[in-house]
């Protein structure tokens, strides 16, 4: 994960925070929560944390009903969204996997690499 995405993936905001930033009562942030749609971290005292990627999405969420969607709507939204994430082709698993053993022997561009010509 590139480290973009791994300090946007950190959960480091609580809920009054997320209220604030995204004009969103805690009882729609809960009720979110509650339909699969967004999923906060929790602190060993059961506080919710919330990452930029889970504002982005509550964010998301306000402009999907904003434009008329209904709740079963939204959630087959994002189940098709999952379900692409996790039907990739073989081509796009190989350029994955060559992208990955670049970044792991320390190179810049798969085109620097030996690693190219290598059938998975």
């Amino acid at each position: 994960m590139k480290e973009k995405e791994l300090r946007r993936s950190l959960a480091v905001f609580t809920i009054g925070s997320v209220m604030k930033l995204t004009d969103l009562t805690a009882r729609q942030i809960r009720y979110y929560e509650e339909q699969g749609l967004v999923f906060p971290e929790r602190t060993q005292g059961n506080r919710r944390l919330y990452s930029l990627n889970d504002m982005d999405r509550l964010l998301e969420i306000k402009d999907f009903i904003a434009d008329g969607k209904k709740m079963s709507a939204i959630r087959a939204i994002y189940a098709s969204r999952k379900q692409k994430e996790h039907n990739i082709s073989d081509e796009e698993l190989r350029h994955r996997l060559r992208q990955e053993m670049s970044q792991q022997a320390g190179f810049t561009s798969p085109s620097a690499t030996h690693f190219g010509n290598l059938r998975f």
